[in-house]
């Protein structure tokens, strides 16, 4: 990562990580450090549709494969309805985050490169490292959901093509421990790349996925109601006596937690607003209306996928929309999107992951200068660079990640837990507080009631999805036999 200029951020934070999304784009206008914003970085490129397709490629990813089990839990009446709800929350905060990309005036402040900067302009202290805790948490559990569901979908192509051979009724076991192994071999060499700025062709491929499988899902969901003849589904969702009365509350909290982790983006909206062009108009506006273009665009798909996926399946509808097998045929179709599926999860876990490794391998050199296991590169050919410290470091991780996702391979659970940490804190929490600070709202005034009473509604939601997805975890492991085959 490039050191900070004197206009930079604190001391100790990484460089914004969506930047590196445009250098196409900064190339392909005559960039070449020419040109200069304010801060002494080559001029940005970024308009209201790069930051609204970085937005769309961030927000849609695999927990859209999860939203029509979650409506199956809270019925046609509840589902859409929190789904509506979670979105404009999530626009709400968005534009308020938007606001804090420049300290002071709007358009000539200085600029906060990424979400942890933003917190230490104005808030400061303890909550700079309660943020990093929270955000690079988020993260690493991120690395373990896409572990999990990369797995399963591998897992899924093969069962896909037993039960194509064998008939549907053939329980054609498998295991997800060799396909994580799979997996996570792949990222260990793909994580070798140094930087993220060198990545930003795996976005756009993985961006690409995850429309392919989105969409598949849509089709198969639309092909099944029209065989159906109707839509299935409840208007309170599944029974209770289907399932126990302290099971469908837990089930129905989770279900928030899960719509939670489709609509979570503000960990790296700063970095996509750090992409758009130098006013006017103001970036924050930009940013505004590029948030209102995505949420609207992303909020019409997901209802589109959970709501055909729940009314094919009614309350049979599977945790995971394409690996669930509420679908077998045709079966060469799941096999391309459960192959788009792990093509864009490889993609999504770096996109994730780079941040964090950009922060661990800073704070290293700052903390052991001296050191030539930590700072010392070899060249190798083809302009490739080695870094001992950052092989060992990102391997750890890698296995680490891996490990723990065949000691806990519950999809469902593992995304309603993740929403549910980092939807208040990040999506609702700080963006709040610093609104309150830039504006200098006053305290006990009508504006910061609202605003508050918003911020303590979401975090009992937070509170309330967490237990409900911890009770879902602990529930599968009393059941669950690590390194089995699965049926």
């Amino acid at each position: 990562m490039q050191k900070m200029g004197e206009n930079g951020a604190a001391k100790g934070y990484q460089q914004p990580a969506l930047a590196a999304m445009d250098v196409s784009l900064e190339l392909g206008n005559g960039g070449g450090g020419k040109c200069y914003d304010d801060d002494g970085r080559v001029k940005r490129t970024g308009t209201v549709w790069t930051a609204s397709a970085h937005i769309v490629t961030a927000v849609i990813g695999s927990g859209v494969l999860s939203l029509a089990w979650a409506i199956g839990q809270l019925g046609w009446i509840a589902g859409p309805v929190v789904m509506l709800l979670f979105s404009f929350v999530t626009y709400y905060t968005s534009t308020l985050l938007a606001d804090c990309y420049r300290s002071g005036d709007s358009a000539t402040g200085k600029r906060n490169y990424n979400y942890m900067d933003a917190v230490h302009a104005y808030l400061g202290g303890v909550k700079v490292n309660l943020c990093g805790l929270i955000q690079y948490t988020n993260l690493f559990g991120v690395a373990i959901g896409y572990t999990i569901a990369s797995s399963i979908s591998m897992m899924a192509i093969r069962r896909s093509d037993c039960f194509h051979e064998k008939g549907h009724k053939n329980p054609c076991h498998a295991s997800s421990t060799p396909y994580m192994l799979i997996f996570g071999i792949v990222e260990i060499f793909i994580s070798q790349i140094p930087d993220f700025d060198q990545i930003w062709w795996l976005s756009i491929v993985a961006a690409v996925m995850s429309f392919t499988y989105s969409s598949i899902g849509l089709s198969l969901g639309i092909v099944q109601v029209v065989q159906n003849g109707g839509f299935k589904g409840s208007l309170t969702g599944i029974s209770v006596g289907v399932v126990s009365p302290m099971k469908k509350v837990w089930h129905s909290l989770q279900a928030f937690g899960d719509i939670a982790f489709a609509y979570s983006f503000s960990n790296v909206l700063i970095e996509i607003q750090d992409t758009i062009k130098a006013p006017p108009p103001s970036e924050a506006k930009v940013m505004k209306k590029a948030s209102l273009v995505s949420i609207i665009t992303t909020t019409l798909f997901y209802m589109l996928c959970g709501c055909m996926g729940y009314a094919a399946f009614g309350d049979a509808a599977p945790g995971n929309l394409l690996t669930g097998f509420g679908f077998y045929d045709p079966f060469w179709l799941l096999d391309v999107a459960n192959a788009a599926i792990v093509v864009h999860l490889v993609g999504a876990y770096q996109v994730f992951c780079q941040p964090l490794f950009a922060f661990i391998e800073k704070w290293a050199s700052a903390r052991w200068p001296e050191s030539g296991f930590i700072t010392r590169e070899i060249s190798l050919p083809l302009g490739y660079k080695l870094s001992l410290f950052r092989a060992v470091w990102r391997t750890a991780f890698v296995v680490l990640t891996t490990v723990i996702s065949m000691l806990m391979p519950f999809f469902n659970d593992v995304v309603g837990l993740l929403g549910a940490l980092g939807f208040w804190p990040l999506t609702v929490y700080f963006p709040v507080e610093m609104y309150i600070v830039q504006k200098r709202i006053p305290r006990r005034s009508t504006q910061w009631v609202c605003l508050q009473t918003l911020s303590m509604a979401c975090l009992a939601i937070t509170v309330a999805a967490a237990i409900g997805s911890v009770a879902g975890i602990v529930n599968d492991l009393q059941v669950y036999r690590p390194f089995k085959s699965e049926s």
